[in-house]
């Protein structure tokens, strides 16, 4: 953020900023359930050895667990808001702190609980579940939690590993404090004479604006040369990323770090192997694009620092109020209710559209139980923030109808399910502003977005999926892993998806270096692929489907369900069945098709 030209927040007209007060009146409300927090832990705790009781014991501590993570939830997100709209206010951030470390408390005085409803015995909870109306509300969860029960440690073993938990953020942290506070990033160069530094977050935008491929090589060659500086430090925090998640594995008895990740969610291996294996039989439509790509912008070869440089000289612009009506009349195919409560979000301020001193960078919708979501946006009237909007408006919808159906225990929904509302709304929103459209120029850059979408948010997190399943596999193999490795695996796969249609730059094969989520959180990233073909199915049956009713009202049971379901149950009665190639094959086709449109709308240009 450019701190010189962004506003101050209070030169931002009221009606495009988020109205917080609807979570706490003032920071003294805050407080007063901070302290109440603290009481509802240590009254949690002390229900320790009660749960043999009975039914009703074992509903009354469900029911205080419940309460004291949807307190907890609220009173995170007031200062967690307030921070993001200022990162520079340390009371805030203090704010922030005093909860986390009142969560990592409560943690671990709870970290009992699990292992005390285990011994009661399958045979006996069901019983219980039967006679008690007030205990059934939980059904689902005590029927998932003995359905893990072999991974599920003695109440000292868990509470031994939940003292591991800030320990295992230290590879993140170390990343974090490496690529951005501790980085130097260099200056280079450009045609004419110009010097530019090219740090993490002005990478893109300049692979995006350069039209000079010397000048793009330039940028490619200065990022990527910072992180290979370090490359072997790099390797060594991903290397504990993965003995980090192999001693987990190990702790709880499942085979792999893959499985120990899917077994949260009830998710078999072989949806992530049918995802790889039915993409890399797909990628003939990738390749195409790229061939269409260098035809298009006059290169003699490719390279991937040229993948998103526009194909058209086309700056089209979407003041706010237009984006808002865009992206209600693109959902317009969801029904009445859907636009509705989409419109709500839009004039109730649940929104922070536009960038000011010391916000945050992006976007997000974070969900407030028993209030509504809030979305934080950096609106800069670009197409990219269009879309932008119309993908955090599908996250926020999605909450509003898992809060509203759901109660607190079953509101939140899994990061496996969580990105098919946001990109089925982008796929809406390409389809009208298509219909729209007569522009070829315009129809062009649409559909290119369109189809960079696929290529970054499906083609490229498979890829990194495979990376991580490869890299994991090394150490449960009892195998080193050095930067040599982390190379030769990322680089063969970059050959294995893009063959010839590209030529490859060493430098790439270090790309695994730079990719936040691998230091974060484990086998996260095939998540984005798997909701991206499952909004591909969705799409297809809202828009062109036999029964199109039925289609929105099995997608709308889907948002209502929240987590009250296993996702992968979710997802087959919304017509999704991901242990099976036929979802993955749609995204392939999609992208096929949309390439030969593309090729149409530039042949007439």
């Amino acid at each position: 953020m450019d701190a010189t030209t962004a506003p101050a927040r209070a030169q931002i007209p009221e009606a495009l900023r988020w109205r917080l007060e609807d979570i706490y009146p003032d920071r003294e409300t805050w407080q007063r359930d901070l302290a109440a927090l603290e009481r509802q832990i240590e009254d949690l705790a002390a229900r320790k050895g009660t749960l043999a009781r009975g039914a009703a014991a074992l509903a009354a501590a469900l029911q205080a667990q419940d309460r004291m993570e949807a307190l907890a939830e609220k009173l995170w997100w007031y200062p967690a808001l307030r921070h993001d709209q200022d990162l520079r206010d340390n009371e805030v951030e203090a704010d922030k702190q005093r909860v986390a470390l009142l969560l990592a408390r409560a943690n671990s005085e709870t970290a009992w609980m699990r292992p005390e409803i285990l011994a009661l015995g399958h045979e006996t909870v069901r019983s219980w579940l039967d006679r008690s109306e007030e205990l059934s509300l939980y059904r689902f969860l005590l029927e998932d939690l003995f359905r893990q029960q072999e991974h599920v440690l003695d109440t000292e073993g868990e509470t031994l590993l939940s003292y591991a938990g800030p320990l295992g953020g230290t590879p993140a942290q170390a990343y974090a404090m490496l690529s951005t506070a501790d980085a130097r990033w260099p200056e280079v160069e450009l045609s004419g004479g110009r010097r530019v530094r090219v740090s993490y977050s002005e990478y893109q935008r300049l692979l995006n604006t350069e039209r000079d491929p010397r000048d793009r090589r330039r940028v490619f060659e200065a990022l990527y040369g910072t992180f290979a500086a370090t490359r072997n430090t790099y390797a060594a925090l991903y290397a504990a990323v993965c003995h980090r998640d192999w001693f987990h594995a190990r702790a709880r008895a499942y085979p792999s770090s893959l499985e120990a990740t899917l077994d949260t969610d009830a998710i078999d291996r072989t949806v992530v192997d049918n995802l790889v294996e039915t993409t890399r039989r797909g990628v003939a439509p990738l390749r195409r694009y790229f061939e269409l790509r260098k035809s298009t912008l006059g290169l003699d070869e490719i390279h991937l620092y040229d993948a998103t440089l526009p194909l058209l000289d086309e700056q089209r612009r979407y003041a706010w109020e237009e984006t808002v009506e865009h992206v209600l009349a693109s959902v317009q195919p969801l029904g009445d209710e859907y636009v509705a409560r989409m419109r709500e979000a839009f004039a109730g301020r649940w929104i922070d559209v536009l960038e000011n001193e010391g916000k945050r960078s992006g976007a997000y919708s974070a969900g407030v139980y028993g209030v509504h979501p809030y979305v934080l946006l950096n609106y800069k009237e670009t197409r990219n923030d269009l879309f932008t909007v119309a993908h955090e408006m599908g996250h926020s919808l999605h909450t509003v109808y898992a809060h509203t159906s759901q109660p607190h225990v079953y509101a939140r929904y899994t990061i496996f399910v969580a990105e098919v509302a946001s990109t089925l709304n982008e796929a809406l929103l390409l389809e009208h502003l298509l219909q729209k459209s007569d522009d070829p120029r315009e129809r062009a850059m649409l559909l290119q977005h369109a189809i960079d979408s696929i290529v970054g948010t499906f083609y490229t997190q498979v890829l990194f999926a495979d990376f991580e399943r490869q890299a994991h596999q090394r150490i449960e193999r009892g195998e080193p892993i050095t930067a040599d490795l982390l190379d030769e695996i990322y680089g063969q796969l970059l050959v294995d998806f893009y063959g010839s249609a590209i030529t490859h730059d060493p430098l790439y094969r270090g790309t695994w270096a730079r990719i936040p989520h691998f230091y974060r959180t484990p086998f996260y990233v095939y998540q984005y692929a798997t909701c991206f073909a499952s909004a591909a199915v969705l799409r297809r049956r809202i828009l062109d489907g036999d029964d199109r009713e039925a289609a929105v009202r099995s997608y709308l049971d889907l948002l209502r369900s929240g987590g009250s379901a296993y996702p992968m149950d979710q997802l087959r009665s919304a017509g999704v069945d991901l242990d099976r190639p036929e979802p993955i094959e749609a995204v392939v086709a999609q992208l096929d098709e949309l390439v030969t449109r593309l090729e149409r709308e530039l042949a007439v240009l």
